[in-house]
C-alpha cells in the first residue's frame, strides 16, 4: 500500500469531526506534521466531505446492500468528495482510496466508487444537504422557502470576515481587497495563511463573522464603562469591547480557550480582565453597566465554516441547552447594575435556543424590558428585525451569507 500522508491524515480528520463534538477543530491539531500542502489538502477534503455529506450518504445508501465498517463508509466518503468536488482525476480519486482500504474492502470500495463514477453526481438539490430532521424543523419553524434557502448555503465555502481594530479605512480594506458590510465588517475573499495579511502582524485586525459581530456593537459600550463579557472564549466579543474603551471583565469556563483571548488581547494591543469560571457559579460582588452573554448552544446557525455541526447535533440537544441557557441568563441578570444592558445572543437556528427564551426571561424577571434592535442596528440584515424588538439573522440574509443568530437586548429598570 502506498502512503499517502494527506488522505491518512484527511480519514482521520473526518473520523474525529463526525465521532463527536469539536472533534474537527481538535482534530486539525494533527496535521501539524505534515507539509503546508498535504495540510491545505487534507483540510480541503474534509471540508468538501461534510459540506456535501448529504449528497453522499444518500448516494452511498443506494449502493451498500449492507453496512460497511465506519472507516470504510469514510473512505468511501472522502472518494466522492475528491472527485465530484476537488476535481480529483476519476483514476486518482479510485486509486488513492483503494490503496487506504482494509485489503477485505478493497473489491467493494473499487466497486462503489467506479460505479457512481459512471453515474455522475447527485442532482443539485438542497434538502438533501441537511439531515433531515433538522431540515423538518427548519420548515416548519421559517417556512419551506427559508429552509431551502438556508441549505443552501451549506454547500457554499464562506468568505473569510474580519473586525478591524478601528473603523476600517480604504487604505487596509484596500490592501485586503475586502468588502466592507453594514457595522463595518471587512470581507475577504482571498485564501491562504491569515497570518501573512495585510495588518495581521499589526494587530489591525481579528477573524469574527460579520453577525458573531453584531451582538457586541448592540450592547454600546462606551469608554469609562464597566461591561461583562460572559462565555467570551475565543474572543471577538471581549476584544470589540475592550477596543470600545471600556473596562471589561471576560469569562469562560475554559482555560484553553481563554489562552487563544489571551494571546490575541496581546497581538491586539488590547486589555481585558480574564477569569476562568463558570458563568453561572461565579462570584463577585459588582454590578456592570452592560452584560452580553453569547451563550453556549446547538450552534447549527454556524454551519458555513464549521459543517460537522449539522451531523454531531441530536434532536435531544436542544431542550437540555435551552435550560442552561435560561440558567445563564438569569446568572447574567444578576450583573446587571439599574439602569444598564443586558444582551443575549445565540448562533443557533432553534428557536428554543432563541425566541422561546427571550418572553421567559421577562417573565421571570420583571424589572427588565426589551430595549428595541431598530431595523439594520448593529450592521444587522434590516430584514432580520423582528415585530417584538429582538433580531433572527439567517445565514441567507446577506449575499455571501453570514452565520445565523439571535440576539435579544434588556434594559434593567432605574
Amino acid at each position: 500500500m502506498r502512503t499517502d500522508p494527506a488522505r491518512v491524515a484527511a480519514l482521520r480528520l473526518l473520523s474525529e469531526a463526525l465521532t463527536r463534538r469539536g472533534g474537527f477543530e481538535s482534530g486539525l491539531q494533527a496535521l501539524a506534521k505534515l507539509s503546508s500542502q498535504d495540510r491545505a489538502f487534507a483540510r480541503a477534503l474534509v471540508m468538501a466531505t461534510l459540506r456535501r455529506l448529504g449528497p453522499i450518504d444518500h448516494m452511498l445508501d443506494a449502493r451498500l446492500s449492507r453496512e460497511p465498517p465506519a472507516a470504510v463508509r469514510n473512505l468511501l466518503r472522502l472518494g466522492l468528495a475528491q472527485a465530484f468536488w476537488l476535481d480529483t482525476p476519476d483514476f486518482a480519486a479510485v486509486d488513492t482510496t483503494v490503496d487506504l482500504a482494509p485489503k477485505s474492502f478493497r473489491g467493494l470500495v473499487n466497486a462503489v466508487l467506479r460505479g457512481q463514477l459512471r453515474d455522475g453526481p447527485p442532482a443539485d438539490d438542497p434538502e438533501t444537504l441537511a439531515p433531515s430532521w433538522l431540515y423538518a424543523r427548519w420548515k416548519a419553524v421559517w417556512g419551506a422557502a427559508s429552509a431551502r434557502s438556508i441549505a443552501e448555503m451549506i454547500a457554499a465555502e464562506p468568505p473569510t470576515d474580519l473586525s478591524a481594530k478601528t473603523p476600517p479605512g480604504p487604505e487596509l480594506s484596500q490592501s485586503l481587497e475586502a468588502q466592507i458590510l453594514p457595522g463595518g465588517t471587512l470581507r475577504v475573499f482571498r485564501r491562504g495563511d491569515i497570518t501573512a495579511w495585510p495588518g495581521y502582524d499589526a494587530g489591525a485586525w481579528w477573524v469574527q463573522d460579520a453577525a458573531a459581530a453584531i451582538p457586541a456593537r448592540l450592547l454600546e459600550a462606551a469608554a469609562g464603562q464597566c461591561v461583562l463579557d460572559l462565555c467570551a472564549a475565543p474572543g471577538g466579543k471581549t476584544f470589540q469591547l475592550a477596543e470600545s474603551g471600556a473596562q471589561v471583565t471576560a469569562i469562560d469556563r475554559s482555560s484553553v480557550r481563554l489562552a487563544r483571548l489571551r494571546e490575541g488581547l496581546t497581538r491586539l494591543g488590547l486589555d481585558a480582565e480574564i477569569t476562568a469560571a463558570d458563568a453561572v457559579d461565579w462570584i463577585d460582588a459588582r454590578t456592570f453597566d452592560g452584560v452580553l452573554l453569547d451563550a453556549p448552544c446547538s450552534a447549527t446557525g454556524t454551519f458555513r465554516r464549521h459543517p460537522d455541526v449539522l451531523w454531531n447535533a441530536r434532536p435531544g440537544d436542544i431542550a437540555p441547552l435551552a435550560a442552561a441557557q435560561a440558567r445563564l441568563l438569569a446568572s447574567a441578570a444578576r450583573k446587571v447594575r439599574p439602569g444598564g444592558r443586558l444582551v443575549y445572543a445565540v448562533c443557533s437556528l432553534e428557536r428554543e435556543e432563541g425566541e422561546d427564551q427571550a418572553p421567559a426571561f421577562l417573565a421571570e424577571n420583571p424589572d427588565f424590558l426589551i430595549e428595541q434592535i431598530a431595523p439594520g442596528e448593529g450592521g444587522a440584515p434590516a430584514c432580520s428585525a423582528t415585530p417584538e424588538g429582538w433580531i433572527r439573522i439567517l445565514p441567507h440574509h446577506i449575499e455571501g451569507g453570514l452565520d445565523g443568530f439571535f440576539v435579544a437586548r434588556f434594559r434593567r429598570s432605574g
